[in-house]
């Protein structure tokens, strides 16, 4: 089989069985955040992140064939994150045993999540005018508490600094995810198109074409030892997105930033395991020669995409090769002790290291063949 058929058939065989399974706290509510290396769970506080990516996990593995109660867990998480984990467009960033009520708090990221984690669940048909309606009352809230006076979100308010460009990435997913499905005031086009502009005014290093991580308030890059890093996973991850908001409004600005972005990633960006590392320095050279998981992920996603843009039959063949190398090489990080776990990490010699599996990378596993089931011939807009 292709090494995209053996992704699909891994997740439907082995990982979501295994998650649906040890992942779902069906006692307290939730889901599972961390499993040991031997497989046993941690007794993690609950994050509205994991919840949400679960939820979008489990609506993923119904459209890839699982014949699981996918839709059952779906609606698990979401009675867990809308009566535990909400209050009405606020978000409570942690749940603990315990916890008589949110414990209300704001973080860019979270809000990002939970927008994605509420239209994949309206996606598959559940409850999707209410879901529509909560959804576009946290982003109202986000809008009328954090909006940067220029562009974009702040991290908190009053101010802190640095600002940061992953969960404005985050956030355009979400955009792009409702405005596909339920977009009647034009509200999360808007919110995406003015993401991407800031994207490419202000996140991308004009010399490399790298996107930068850190930002202050005037959304200049932090050049600090230690947050001027060059990620090769969020290369890919914001190739993909680019360049399905790309072709979706037909800018070939955003197509050729997204092309220098696969560029860094694939440059430098790739060890001799054939592998993405975890992070370059602004020079480009590697300062981080480990590698972890969900860059591998979204060097699949890339790859899909720049499967759109072929200009001709060797381009396509040539993106088809690396999606197919890349999902080789993710599927070492599940060569684990615990069939359906996974190593989060392997070192520059490939060697796994010990650590505990974390849940919220079936978020970024099921992206990725999501990608390689539905995305092969064009991108979802």
């Amino acid at each position: 089989m292709s090494a995209r058929d053996d992704l699909i058939d891994w997740l439907r065989t082995t990982a979501f069985p295994f998650w649906a399974g040890i992942g779902v706290d069906r006692v307290t509510g939730g889901f599972v955040e961390r499993l040991t290396p031997g497989g046993a769970v941690i007794d993690d506080p609950r994050r509205a992140r994991l919840v949400s990516r679960q939820i979008y996990a489990f609506a993923a593995a119904e459209r890839l064939g699982w014949d699981g109660p996918a839709r059952e867990i779906v609606r698990h998480g979401l009675d867990f994150l809308l009566n535990r984990m909400m209050d009405g467009p606020a978000i409570a960033p942690l749940w603990r045993p315990g916890d008589a009520s949110p414990q209300i708090g704001f973080d860019l990221y979270d809000q990002a999540f939970v927008l994605f984690g509420l239209a994949a669940a309206a996606g598959t048909g559940e409850r999707p005018e209410e879901l529509a309606n909560r959804a576009r009352a946290v982003r109202d809230r986000m809008i009328a508490g954090w909006k940067h006076p220029t562009a974009g979100f702040e991290e908190s308010s009053p101010r802190s600094l640095p600002l940061k460009a992953n969960p404005h990435m985050h956030t355009l997913e979400a955009a792009l995810a409702w405005s596909a499905i339920s977009d009647p005031d034009g509200g999360w086009a808007a919110l995406a198109d003015e993401i991407v502009e800031l994207c490419l005014a202000r996140f991308l290093d004009p010399e490399t074409g790298a996107l930068r991580e850190y930002f202050d308030g005037d959304w200049n890059a932090v050049t600090e030892d230690g947050q001027d890093g060059v990620e090769p996973g969020h290369q890919s991850e914001w190739a993909w997105l680019l360049i399905r908001w790309g072709l979706s409004r037909g800018r070939d600005d955003a197509l050729a930033a997204a092309q220098r972005l696969i560029g860094v990633a694939e440059g430098a960006g790739v060890s001799d395991q054939d592998l993405a590392v975890n992070e370059l320095s602004p020079d480009l050279t590697v300062r981080d020669g480990r590698h972890r998981l969900w860059p591998q992920t979204e060097r699949i996603k890339a790859a899909v995409a720049e499967g759109w843009i072929a200009v001709d039959d060797s381009d396509r063949d040539r993106a088809r090769d690396r999606a197919e190398r890349a999902t080789r090489g993710l599927m070492r990080f599940f060569d684990h002790p615990v069939a359906g776990a996974w190593w989060e990490h392997l070192g520059p010699d490939g060697t796994p290291a010990a650590e505990p599996t974390r849940a919220s990378s079936l978020y970024h596993i099921t992206c990725a063949a999501l990608e390689l089931a539905d995305g092969s011939s064009e991108p979802r807009r």
